[in-house]
């Protein structure tokens, strides 16, 4: 029987993600979902070497390639209108396990019991989710700060509503990330070349 699984997942690159907001810097969903998971295997490595922890750093890696899966349906709803009631809210999250469940059954059957997890990631580990989660603010947050490199006071108010969500997440992997890592994302091509050729 032909899938047609995969075929919708490569369309993840036709969607855009801040919608609302006058971009400098195009951003599609494929895009962000593998800075996603970039960011997750930074975080999980952090928390491994850094501070002793244990996490099964290519099991999350790969839920968070699929974490946005179901906007090849839904498309990127953005935050502010997603949370803007619970009943919204609420309503989207049925959307989603809708859409989950689309995605899920157009994987052939023998295939099932390894996409199942990743397209339904959100609802096994929580720990894992958290790591996830807080590579998508990151995501998001990096996004702002290359926004405002160029130029675009757009994203001035979202930058300082990602810090703060950010900081309700009280992870010192985040803190090391924005510490030693996240200061690159200000340069530019040349600036960071200077620093290399240092």
């Amino acid at each position: 029987m032909e899938s047609h699984f995969f075929a919708y997942l490569y369309r993840l690159r036709y969607i855009e993600r801040w919608s609302l907001m006058r971009n400098v810097l195009k951003e599609n969903v494929a895009e962000h979902s593998f800075h996603v998971s970039l960011l997750t295997h930074a975080l999980c490595t952090i928390a491994n070497t850094v501070y002793g922890r244990e996490l099964p750093t290519e099991t999350i890696v790969t839920e968070a390639l699929f974490h946005d899966t179901t906007e090849v349906f839904t498309g990127d709803i953005p935050t502010p209108v997603k949370h803007h009631n619970p009943n919204i809210l609420r309503n989207f999250r049925e959307i989603e396990q809708i859409a989950a469940e689309r995605l899920v059954n157009m994987v052939p059957d023998e295939l099932q019991p390894v996409y199942r997890p990743l397209i339904e990631a959100k609802k096994t580990n929580p720990e894992h989710s958290r790591y996830i989660k807080a590579a998508d603010l990151l995501d998001a947050y990096l996004k702002c700060v290359s926004e405002l490199s160029a130029g675009n006071r757009e994203f001035t108010v979202a930058k300082k509503q990602i810090e703060q969500s950010i900081e309700k997440l009280d992870m010192p992997e985040i803190r090391y990330f924005l510490q030693h890592l996240a200061p690159s994302f200000e340069k530019t091509l040349d600036e960071l070349n200077e620093s290399d050729n240092v």
